[in-house]
């Protein structure tokens, strides 16, 4: 009860009018940058974090637009997914097994309303499941000293890679790579000045900001000067028909149990860090394909095929939320941007968030509930004008994500130095891309590499320099334990899983018919 009394206080803060007025903006800006291919959630977050801090916005306005924008992305990845056949971003994959073939015969609007349904329902019930299980890990706030939030810091690099990760060993060298870039600076200890190479800009450290704008705004820039526009985000098949909006009663019926399971296992997918969207929906699909494809009309333009992998990416999404605000240990790449922001607001996500910031994280649940039904209300009545955005050539998008990108930081630092510096990180995003380095790893180790650091040094000063203080409590030992498997377990299951998602991502190609 105590968890719906604090609801009823943060829906105070979400039905302001500057509140519901940003939900709408990231809602509408959120599904433009998932239906348009290649951005995504994280780049889409990223774009907008600048224009965030140069409004001033206060942290809970801040929170609301950007979590407006993510929950926007994961609704709006479905649209050229099934229009087009080209994911608007990863999770957004399975939805073109059944959502194309569906297309091809006619029934696009139906897809598109199906699956928008089908998003809100995830989202919705996930959202739920936050309200009342992040509070629930609060509990353990009083158990954590500094060996365990370093064992936690180390957990959450240990899983990054995640079960669907092609190479770990490529995951754990961006985490070092992210760790040794949160090392420029002086050393708040000893004071003195480490890999700042007598650069003076460089003592206070690399400003997260300016590191996550980079590499995955900019680095997407690059990728697109690369290959020189020829990677057109449009190209559809001219023989698409948008057909119907509203589907008929016996397809809403046929859906909804996918809906349900899809969700409930989406949702626990996006609660395990490092798994995120991309996990869920996969999980989704495959366990309805195997529960109730007993005609093999899965990957022909089943409606249950794109019900399914939608709830489980949008409650996935929700999901990845739990432990980034209660514990402070991201559950997906878009989850790591927003933690950027939390920390760049001057709070501290987990255990203590709760009840040290009850405002700002009560009202963002309460803004995303919100959200959630003004999707619903956009993407079925407008997904003809979101259509329309999919024709945008991109050699004018990019150059708006770029004059956005330094418009934001120079607005935010006034610094030319960050801009260069910006653009640096853009350059090493790209290679990191092309060498199929993860970045999101690299992040979170900018942003958890100085809280890592002191934890450590707080334990083995209080231990006086003991190593075996790290695993003298029950928690630390599970932590470390956590991590040891999740560091192993992609590496074993992934040989089974990504056969799987190969076999999904060649089927996303064939032709239907």
């Amino acid at each position: 009860m105590d968890s719906l009394h604090s609801l009823a206080d943060g829906f105070l803060i979400a039905l302001t009018w500057q509140s519901l007025g940003l939900a709408l903006i990231g809602c509408v800006l959120g599904t433009i940058i998932g239906a348009l291919p290649g951005l995504g959630p994280s780049n889409g977050v990223a774009i907008l974090i600048p224009l965030a801090f140069s409004l001033g916005l206060p942290a809970a306005p801040a929170l609301i637009l950007l979590t407006s924008v993510y929950y926007g992305a994961m609704y709006g990845g479905r649209i050229s997914s099934i229009l087009l056949n080209i994911p608007g971003d990863e999770p957004a994959l399975m939805t073109t097994l059944d959502g194309y073939p569906m297309a091809k015969k006619g029934q696009a609007g139906e897809a598109l309303s199906i699956s928008g349904i089908a998003s809100f329902v995830g989202s919705f019930f996930a959202t739920w499941g936050l309200v009342f299980l992040a509070p629930q890990l609060v509990k353990v706030a009083l158990l954590f000293g500094p060996a365990e939030y370093f064992a936690l810091f180390t957990l959450a690099f240990a899983t990054l890679g995640g079960l669907a990760s092609r190479n770990q060993a490529k995951a754990a060298f961006a985490a070092a790579l992210g760790l040794g870039i949160a090392m420029v600076g002086v050393d708040g200890q000893t004071g003195v000045p480490r890999f700042t190479f007598g650069e003076v800009h460089f003592y206070d450290g690399i400003d997260f900001l300016v590191a996550i704008v980079g590499l995955f705004a900019l680095s997407e820039v690059f990728t697109f000067l690369e290959h020189r526009g020829t990677a057109q985000a449009t190209g559809g098949d001219g023989s698409i028909k948008l057909g119907r909006i509203t589907p008929p009663a016996a397809m809403l019926k046929q859906t909804w149990g996918s809906m349900v399971r899809g969700t409930i296992l989406g949702f626990f997918a996006g609660v395990l860090p490092g798994a995120g969207a991309s996990l869920g929906s996969f999980i989704a699909y495959s366990f309805e394909k195997r529960l109730k494809d007993k005609d093999g009309t899965f990957g022909k333009g089943d409606p249950r095929g794109v019900a399914a992998p939608e709830a489980g990416n949008n409650a996935a999404a929700g999901g990845a939320l739990v432990p980034m605000l209660a514990l402070g240990v991201p559950g997906s790449g878009t989850t790591a941007v927003l933690l950027a922001v939390l920390l760049a607001l001057n709070i501290t996500p987990g255990p203590l968030l709760f009840q040290n910031n009850p405002d700002v994280v009560w009202g963002l649940i309460a803004a995303l509930f919100i959200s959630n039904f003004m999707l619903l209300a956009l993407n079925i009545p407008m997904v003809g004008f979101f259509v329309r955005l999919l024709m945008i050539p991109p050699r004018y998008l990019m150059p708006g994500v770029a004059m956005i990108s330094f418009v934001g930081i120079y607005g935010v630092s006034g610094s030319t130095f960050d801009l260069m510096v910006m653009i640096a990180f853009g350059v090493l995003g790209w290679v990191l891309r092309k060498l199929d380095v993860p970045l999101v790893p690299v992040i979170l180790g900018v942003l958890l590499g100085d809280q890592m650091e002191k934890n450590l040094r707080r334990a083995m000063t209080i231990s006086d320099g003991d190593v075996m203080t790290l695993l003298a409590s029950p928690l630390s030992i599970a932590l470390w334990t956590l991590a040891i498997v999740g560091f192993i377990l992609p590496i074993v299951v992934g040989r089974y899983l990504r056969p799987k998602i190969a076999d999904a991502d060649a089927m996303e190609g064939a032709d239907p018919d």
